[in-house]
């Protein structure tokens, strides 16, 4: 299977915004991802990003900029994307100073994670927590 080694994710969650920009920015800043890449259009819509967090990736663009993955998603809900991260409270406390909207604070779970639940500005819920599935790679 593509992506079980070289450090390349083989699963890459995707997410289309009103607002790319505003969500790159938040992603970065309250979650702690890097810009790994971004590609704009020459009105300087986003029309691809990458950012990266550990070994994992997301990907995401601007909705309305047409396309057959736009159309496709198109009247979707907002989407869940879980982040495995070393230190939940740290990684919670930096998403409080930047403003991020909190569901859950830091709670330790039965199946031995520490995690907390975060929303974006567009509605997508960020899960954080210490629990990493093991993938067998």
């Amino acid at each position: 299977m593509a992506g079980t080694g070289g450090g390349r994710p083989s699963v890459v969650p995707t997410l289309l915004y009103r607002d790319a920009k505003a969500a790159i920015r938040q992603l970065t800043e309250a979650f702690g991802f890097t810009e790994l890449s971004v590609y704009e259009g020459e009105d300087g819509t986003v029309m691809h990003a990458e950012l990266v967090q550990g070994n994992g990736a997301v990907m995401l663009g601007t909705k309305g900029r047409g396309g057959v993955f736009d159309t496709a998603m198109e009247g979707a809900g907002p989407a869940g994307v879980y982040v495995v991260v070393d230190d939940a409270d740290a990684h919670h406390r930096r998403a409080v100073e930047q403003g991020a909207e909190i569901l859950m604070p830091p709670t330790d779970q039965d199946y031995g994670s520490r995690d907390y639940l975060a929303r974006d500005l567009e509605g997508n819920v960020w899960s954080f927590g210490t629990y990493a599935p093991e993938t067998g790679g």
